[in-house]
């Protein structure tokens, strides 16, 4: 079984780092679905910003179309061929301020649905022994297709707020097999290394 997997970076532009398994593991709180080793990017603007917050940011949801990363282009980060593709999941409204909390309180409904209620739009690519999950991809926007070979650099979809997600970003992890309910998780390094949460990656 593959020990780890080392990425390219699967988007150009600016992105902060956060859930990063260099900072804990499991990176995301559980180790359910092989989420140990998961990390996620969300893209800012030349400011390191997200979406500016106002007053109706903090009392109601805003449209995904509103924060500077949606519809970025996402990159396959491996060499490999596409595993399986998930591409129908309307994107919903973010939630930042007090509709976050809101939305908190029906996490427990959304696992309940399964990986892929968390998920959301996704593309999986086979490299080696482990399968690597690209999620919460715009609705409509994959470029790929189940059993297509593609190429590290290579546009697979793009940023979305599909599934399990309160902003436009995109989650990372790789897993042991094909099974998602059961599979392992499989650690991850980009370029070698991992970036911390905080971290503002600024990629050409």
């Amino acid at each position: 079984m593959t020990t780890s997997v080392d990425l390219d970076y699967p988007f150009t532009g600016k992105w902060l780092v956060q859930n990063s398994p260099a900072n804990r593991v499991p990176s995301h709180g559980t180790t359910l679905f092989g989420t140990s080793y998961a990390i996620d990017f969300v893209p800012v603007d030349d400011h390191g910003r997200t979406a500016p917050v106002t007053l109706r940011t903090l009392i109601q949801p805003e449209r995904p179309e509103r924060f500077p990363g949606f519809g970025f282009p996402v990159l396959a980060p491996v060499d490999g061929v596409v595993e399986a593709v998930y591409d129908g999941v309307p994107d919903h409204k973010t939630y930042r301020g007090f509709p976050s909390l809101i939305y908190a309180l029906s996490q427990r409904r959304r696992m309940r649905g399964g990986w892929l209620a968390l998920a959301g739009n996704s593309v999986f690519i086979t490299t080696g022994n482990a399968i690597v999950a690209l999620c919460h991809l715009q609705q409509g926007s994959a470029l790929v297709r189940q059993g297509q070979r593609v190429r590290a650099g290579e546009i697979i979809g793009r940023c979305g707020n599909s599934g399990n997600s309160t902003e436009p970003h995109l989650h990372v992890q790789a897993l042991s097999g094909a099974d998602f309910a059961t599979a392992t998780a499989v650690p991850i390094s980009f370029r070698g290394s991992l970036p911390r949460n905080g971290e503002i990656l600024a990629l050409a």
